[in-house]
């Protein structure tokens, strides 16, 4: 027994682990055993692995509290101190158990995952979809979705005066969640907007009404570089869009061998937003040029080809990894792309060799037209993107449809080509903010670090200490969030940059509101339960049960040795 407790004492002394208590335990069970006292050893080797359990504080699930209720109301009721305390409690509670349609996505984010019990309530959802920033000459384009939308139901965009700029058709069936109810106007002026839009069902009656905020934008030219191995009236009807349009061209087209005409831009392409170049002055470029032309647009120029002059598959094959496909003559009235524009048909050609169903390694199509047909494919190289334009014939339009036409080639410029020139990149991930929700604003060109201000609201002329941080969500963007107090414009100021931001009143769009709200709380709802599971805080066994037992099994051995 002494001999025991000796050693027991040298593991305490050293401060040992649990495995030396257990080496203890079990040589001291054996030289019970050796003496034939079997109980003696039994008890050693109880009281040394209790006392290796105290030392070793097994970890155990930590005791949450109960299920916290969350009660969220109506959109412009507010949240109150009880949804505020309950919010706060959530990080110790075990589950959440909601009531109503939920919470907005800026206060699920504060959260950690906890399992949710929660039921949509039963009620109609109105979702919006709309540009809050638009470049003057670009067409605005406002979507709504209803889930009790039926036949005959319009939506409306009105002025500030109330005067109606646009108007849907009227749906022949009942619009559905994937078939939304859309209008289009074209801004007049570069201006500041806040204008109304209004969802009336068949019997003319309002269904429902709001703010629809819109900043439109002076345009900024674009800087183009245009390349062509041959004339054509494709080339010269896109070149009288863009110059209509205020774009700085740099052009040049081969009339003939040794002979070319040039049109030089009125002032220096600092930054072009892209290359424009027909496959025919591709294919007549040597290797040289070809490689200085691709080391261009590998370092960030998009190069633009218009295929319909094609003529070599293998040098596309060898120098950009495109298969081209000739046109199948049998099907050629069948395959041409069918555009709509406005309300406004465009038919055009597909080139006579165009990508296969398989273009190659890395590229893509990118685009279709009204019967699905690819007609756009692209590929990135390097920081650049090279795209592939597969129809032609466009010039047709220049005349009959010259709005249809600047609209299609808008589209197709956003697709393939670098936006307008910026210093800054402002993005809004929020689709609502509301005054008294913290919402957020991501940039992109700005350095995490740099201040941020906001003025614009009276009583909070300017809200300082805001700087961009960087996001894991967004990588090449930096973000900032803040609270606005009151509905109403805000002007958002970094550096020399500008940007502005509406905030809407808490009882704007409830059923908008709603279905944003069932969206979070649905996307919340969905996070995986392994990582609700792995963010489990443990917490050690309690050592007292340990500590008695070893005592208990010491003071038993004690009594038989004195025995």
């Amino acid at each position: 027994m002494m001999a025991t407790m000796e050693m027991f004492g040298i593991a305490f002394s050293f401060g040992a682990a649990s495995g030396g208590v257990l080496l203890a335990g079990l040589f001291s069970a054996a030289l019970y055993v050796r003496r034939d006292q079997a109980l003696n050893a039994l008890l050693a080797l109880l009281a040394a692995l209790a006392l290796a359990a105290m030392l070793a504080s097994p970890m155990q699930p930590a005791a949450r509290a109960g299920e916290i209720a969350i009660a969220t109301g109506a959109p412009s009721a507010p949240a109150g101190d009880a949804q505020a305390r309950a919010l706060l409690a959530v990080p110790q509670s075990g589950s959440i158990a909601l009531t109503g349609h939920g919470l907005r996505a800026a206060q699920w984010d504060d959260l950690p995952a906890r399992p949710l019990r929660w039921t949509a309530p039963q009620g109609d959802l109105l979702r919006l979809e709309f540009p809050r920033t638009l470049p003057l000459g670009r067409s605005f384009i406002l979507s709504a979705r209803h889930t009790g939308a039926q036949s005959g139901w319009r939506l409306q965009l009105l002025a500030e005066n109330g005067q109606v700029l646009a108007e849907s058709s009227q749906a022949a069936k009942p619009p559905s969640q994937s078939a939304a109810l859309s209008l289009t106007w074209q801004p007049p002026l570069a201006e500041q907007m806040l204008l109304q839009a209004r969802l009336l069902d068949a019997a003319g009656k309002t269904v429902a009404q709001g703010p629809v905020p819109l900043q439109v934008t002076p345009p900024v030219p674009l800087q183009i570089i245009g390349r062509f191995g041959a004339p054509s009236f494709d080339a010269r009807a896109l070149n009288q869009l863009l110059s209509d349009s205020g774009a700085l061209l740099d052009w040049q087209t081969t009339l003939g061998k040794g002979l070319s005409r040039s049109e030089s831009a009125r002032a220096d392409l600092a930054e072009p937003n892209g290359q424009v170049v027909d496959a025919a002055w591709f294919e007549s470029l040597s290797a040289p040029a070809r490689t200085a032309l691709l080391a261009q647009t590998g370092q960030g120029v998009p190069l633009l080809i218009l295929g319909g002059n094609a003529s070599s598959a293998a040098i596309w094959q060898r120098d950009l990894a495109l298969r081209l496909v000739p046109q199948n003559p049998t099907t050629e009235k069948e395959d041409v792309r069918q555009f709509s524009v406005n309300s406004e048909q465009l038919a055009m050609p597909p080139a006579s060799l165009n990508p296969a169903s398989q273009p190659g390694e890395g590229w893509s199509a990118v685009a279709v037209d009204g019967k699905g047909q690819h007609w756009l494919w692209q590929r990135e190289w390097k920081k650049g993107s090279i795209a592939w334009v597969g129809v032609s014939d466009w010039h047709r339009y220049a005349i009959s449809s010259p709005a249809a036409l600047g609209q299609w080639w808008q589209a197709l410029f956003d697709k393939a080509a670098a936006g307008a020139t910026q210093k800054l990149a402002w993005q809004q991930p929020d689709p609502m903010p509301v005054a008294g929700l913290r919402t957020e604003i991501c940039v992109q060109g700005a350095e995490a670090g740099s201040s941020l201000h906001i003025d614009g609201q009276a009583g909070l002329a300017v809200q300082p200490g805001l700087v961009w941080q960087a996001r894991r969500a967004q990588a090449e963007m930096v973000c900032a969030a803040f609270l606005p107090q009151q509905a109403g414009w805000l002007t958002l100021r970094s550096g020399a940059s500008e940007h502005r931001v509406y905030i809407y009143a808490a009882s704007d769009w409830p059923q908008w509101q709603q279905a944003l709200r069932q969206d979070a709380t649905a996307r919340y709802a969905a996070r995986s339960p392994e990582a609700v599971a792995a963010s489990s805080p443990r917490a050690p066994f309690p050592s007292w049960p340990f500590a008695l037992i070893c005592a208990a099994a010491m003071l038993a051995l004690w009594q038989r040795e004195r025995r």
